[in-house]
């Protein structure tokens, strides 16, 4: 029978402790307790057992910790101490010893042995995944992982993808017309989904494809793939997560579909990148290649109308017998708090538009972690700003053709549309004010961000040359939870014109009906 792999590295070890204290009994070992380091089929592990007995626990070393208390003392604790149990808890230890050279020598093959350790990996076709917590796992909640990979892994989202003629197009394109990047190299496509960009590598003369996705959706790639017999051959589908896979080659092309609303929601560039730290070659192709998110402030009262009186609800005084008012303000600034995903009319829009650049090529993956963009603009016409509108497009920059992405209002509708950022408090602008501010991005564990706006108007006019900030307003919305108006871009008959005072907007019951009028109106002059 071979020796299992880390065994022919690392000897087992014993050490006779003063006491063990278990913290979630507080109980004091009677006897003299012998802590082990071994490695059981294959995983690395430390057991504690009475040196009068068999009778013990282990902490699997993969996912435990060592703190020092003092000279003497040190407490160990795991994720898991019975890794065979799927509802195992974590357990803490505290640790005594008799002497300072056992302390030490203890601290050190402590480390030696958790160096590096793995639990015990599940094969693949053509490399490994470990089942050890992985990087992704490490900053993202399993609850959130949970629900992406279970979305991901339907049909019916790959067909809402995949129906996206935009989207899909344009990958076939950029692929076809650059077939000199892809004829007989090798191509990572990280998250595959349902394959269909490893097919079109594969039609481009590809010469090996690895398809690497992590949800269910894998085992409809490869039926979709093995459907496709000329197809087949050349690609190999991985189950699994680009953070924790294995290839048994390097990669001369990486292609992704990785974007997400603003670019960056569901936080699936990190991955990109790193896929390209672990697996593509020096001088390889990504495609997409770089990124641009896409700003300009908007003026739509029928959007800040709508919103605002989503709360009217909560401004009922007798509501069965109950004043709902408390919550009031409560729910005004949950509704403002959510990000609209729509598509909207250019017209709109107040400023020309900036841009920042996310090169894919360079970007760290920590630098996606913390995202801040300073805001400039100049104001074309004389308006209440509402908001911050963004999309984004994306360059595949081909050796043969660079063609460019967009999300952009007026362009063709895409399924991620546009997203706009409402402020709760308008800020009145002239044509020729300067707009100034910042909207900054901050990751979470839910694969996305919390976005922070700050919108100002300059002062402006006679005295403008000594600077000074008229008006401010900021929001704090979750990127996780939009709001999915998603409407085609409405007809706006009329120009919006700002109500007549600048305070605060009282909306009563009778705006909604104008705005009904107008709508109807506009449809019967179409």
């Amino acid at each position: 029978m071979a020796e299992a792999p880390c065994m022919n590295k690392l000897k087992q070890k014993e050490f006779t402790l003063a006491s063990v204290t278990d913290l979630t009994s507080s109980s004091l070992s009677a006897s003299p307790v012998v802590a082990t380091f071994s490695c059981v089929n294959q995983v690395k592990e430390l057991r504690f057992h009475d040196s009068e007995s068999a009778d013990g626990f282990s902490f699997v070393l993969s996912s435990a910790q060592l703190f020092k208390l003092g000279p003497l003392q040190f407490v160990c604790v795991s994720d898991s101490s019975d890794s065979t149990k799927e509802n195992s808890l974590s357990r803490g230890v505290i640790i005594k010893f008799r002497d300072e050279k056992e302390s030490k020598d203890f601290s050190d093959s402590f480390e030696e042995w958790t160096k590096d350790a793995v639990t015990k990996g599940s094969c693949l076709p053509n490399g490994t995944e470990s089942d050890s917590k992985s990087k992704f796992d490490n900053k993202i909640e399993a609850a959130s992982a949970k629900m992406y990979f279970h979305y991901y892994g339907q049909l019916l989202h790959q067909q809402n993808m995949l129906q996206d003629y935009v989207r899909t197009g344009t990958y076939h394109a950029a692929v076809m017309e650059n077939r000199s990047d892809f004829s007989g190299r090798v191509v990572v496509d990280v998250g595959a989904g349902s394959g269909i960009l490893s097919m079109f590598a594969a039609l481009a003369g590809a010469k090996h494809v690895y398809a690497v996705e992590a949800s269910e959706m894998a085992d409809y790639a490869r039926k979709l793939i093995a459907g496709n017999p000329l197809l087949a051959e050349r690609i190999t589908v991985i189950k699994g997560k680009i953070e924790d896979v294995e290839l048994p080659e390097k990669a001369d092309v990486l292609i992704s579909e990785p974007m997400g609303t603003l670019l960056v929601n569901e936080r699936m560039l990190e991955t990109y990148v790193i896929a390209r730290d672990r697996f593509l070659s020096p001088n390889g192709k990504m495609f997409p290649t770089v990124g641009r998110i896409h700003m300009a402030p908007f003026a739509d009262e029928f959007l800040f109308i709508e919103m605002a009186n989503k709360a009217l609800f909560w401004q009922q005084q007798n509501y069965y017998g109950v004043d709902l008012t408390p919550l009031y303000g409560s729910a005004h600034q949950g509704y403002f708090s959510q990000p609209v995903v729509d598509a909207f009319d250019p017209r709109l829009l107040v400023a020309p538009s900036m841009f920042h650049v996310i090169d894919f090529t360079k970007m760290k993956e920590e630098q996606f972690y913390e995202i801040d963009v300073p805001l400039k603009f100049t104001a074309s016409v004389c308006t209440r700003v509402h908001g911050l509108a963004c999309w984004f497009d994306v360059l595949f920059d081909g050796s043969t053709v660079q063609r460019w992405f967009t999300t952009a209002p007026g362009a063709p509708t895409t399924h991620w549309y546009q997203i706009r950022c409402v402020l709760s408090q308008p800020i009145h602008v002239m044509a020729g004010q300067e707009i100034t501010g910042r909207l900054h991005l901050v990751a979470h564990s839910a694969q996305s961000y919390t976005i922070n706006l700050t919108l100002s108007a300059k002062m402006w006019g006679f005295g403008a040359n000594q600077g000074g900030i008229l008006q401010t307003s900021s929001c704090k919305l979750d990127l996780k939870e939009p709001y999915y108006r998603m409407s085609q871009p409405q007809v706006y008959p009329v120009a919006q014109e700002p109500p007549a005072q600048p305070q605060d907007l009282q909306i009563q019951s009778d705006d909604l009906e104008e705005v009904e009028v107008l709508q109807q109106n506009a449809n019967a002059q179409l």
